[in-house]
């Protein structure tokens, strides 16, 4: 409860804010309003997406619980207001025609419509401990406000097919470059005799392959609103920088693993400051990108009442920015440790090996997709990594039970109680994500519909 009231408390200043900078006309009530469901928007962002990037690295124990949230507090907001841009789409990746929509105040509504139903939505999946994409949910918002308002004809269609396949394309990415990376360090480390020589010769190379793609994603997706750079130089860059780094950390991790025990446990420690940055890192894209398109409604309903008309892209007002980085840091710290715990415990156990694996895969598929031109969701892929490495996991033990294909297996099949006891995937949290994945935009979709009319019918 106390958390709840904080939340509120929060939600009343900013519409007390609104209001003092604004006026109380009502044209500016509207934005009052907007700014008030907008910092509930960003309070349940914080609540639940975010956990994404923080999930594994407190899973695998290379982060306390406090220390995540607060380095993810700073990185999220960090990215938002310094990496943010000043330009959002208000019609959220082109679902809507904005000729469709003639009348200024409808498109008001149905933004305002998309903005409640999204959070309410990414509210209620984080009750049930379904980590959501937040983009998808104002997609479905601003879908089903648009096709309400103006008709299945304003519904941009092949868009829409594209972010379905997103919800197919995004998990298997992530979770086959997952699975692929843990495969390689299990061959060429963990199973070596002399495991110390191994990571010797290892552990710098795949710091380098994280420090070129994290560089590469911070390129393409982290500073995409600031500076426009295509992906053949994003990878030039990113190159260098990964060699930089392997020459840099090359001694760093020889002279460390001096004296060093010749067991994976030894091992595991040389993952965790690595997996570390690339939480903070993947945590600052994730402010500057995803932050940016949650807030896009408001945005939009600021513009069209502050001067009666609406464009496909529109300025982003600093406080609007502003709201988005403290309503995240409030959601992190209220609300964040529930799902932060089931993403880094409660699908499969993860160490900082695996963690790595998820974080690495994250930034891969991106860059991945952006090659092959598919749109992928990054909640998606951070989840469907800890879903990889757990399958994987799961594939290997049953592989080596049965006695690496003799035969005759020791063990047909892992059951259900060693299957639990050893922490692999948790069907009934598999079932629930997938589930809150499948529905996220249809259901958006609905209640933004029935927030319009009930709107439209209020104010009309």
């Amino acid at each position: 409860m106390v958390a709840t009231g904080i939340a509120l408390a929060f939600i009343a200043v900013t519409a007390l804010a609104a209001a003092v900078f604004f006026g109380t006309a009502p044209v500016n009530l509207v934005v009052v309003a907007a700014a008030a469901f907008g910092a509930y928007m960003a309070i349940n962002i914080g609540a639940n997406d975010v956990a994404n990037n923080m999930g594994p690295a407190v899973g695998a124990n290379a982060l306390t619980m406090g220390g995540a949230i607060a380095i993810a507090a700073i990185s999220e907001s960090a990215g938002a207001l310094l990496a943010g841009g000043d330009v959002v789409s208000t019609i959220s990746k082109g679902i809507i025609d904005p000729v469709s929509v003639q009348d200024t105040n409808v498109f008001i509504w149905a933004m305002m419509a998309a903005l409640i139903s999204s959070a309410l939505w990414v509210n209620l999946a984080t009750w049930i401990g379904a980590p959501v994409s937040t983009t998808h949910s104002v997609v479905g918002g601003v879908m089903g406000a648009g096709v309400v308002a103006a008709g299945t004809a304003a519904v941009n269609w092949p868009t829409v097919g594209a972010i379905a396949a997103s919800w197919v394309v995004s998990p298997l990415l992530g979770g086959i470059v997952a699975a692929l990376f843990l495969a390689l360090i299990k061959a060429q480390i963990i199973y070596q005799d002399d495991k110390i020589a191994a990571a010797r010769r290892w552990v710098p190379i795949l710091v380098g392959i994280m420090a070129g793609t994290f560089t590469t994603y911070l390129a393409l997706k982290g500073l995409s609103r600031v500076l426009e750079i295509d992906l053949a130089t994003a990878l030039l860059i990113g190159a260098v920088s990964g060699v930089a780094v392997y020459a840099v950390t090359r001694p760093m991790i020889r002279a460390r693993a001096k004296g060093m025990e010749n067991r994976n446990k030894s091992i595991k420690t040389l993952f965790a400051l690595p997996l570390v940055i690339s939480a903070a890192l993947l945590s600052f894209a994730h402010g500057a990108n995803d932050v940016a398109n949650a807030v896009g409604p408001l945005a939009a309903i600021v513009h069209a009442a502050q001067f009666g008309d609406f464009a496909e892209r529109v300025s982003i007002p600093t406080w609007v920015m502003v709201i988005g980085a403290f309503g995240i840091s409030f959601g992190l710290f209220l609300f964040g440790p529930k799902l932060i715990r089931m993403v880094g415990s409660q699908i499969t156990k993860l160490n900082p090996m695996r963690a790595y694996c998820v974080a690495l895969s994250a930034a891969i598929t991106v860059i991945l997709a952006s090659w092959l031109g598919l749109p992928v969701s990054s909640t998606h892929i951070a989840v469907g990594g800890v879903f990889g490495v757990g399958f994987y996991r799961e594939w290997h033990m049953e592989r080596r039970l049965r006695g690496n294909g003799e035969k005759k297996p020791k063990v047909k099949q892992i059951g259900n109680d060693e299957r639990r006891r050893r922490k692999l995937v948790r069907r009934s949290h598999f079932l629930t994500v997938i589930a809150a994945w499948v529905i996220t935009v249809p259901a958006a979709a609905l209640m933004s519909g029935v927030i319009f009319l009930i709107l439209n019918a209020l104010t009309g």
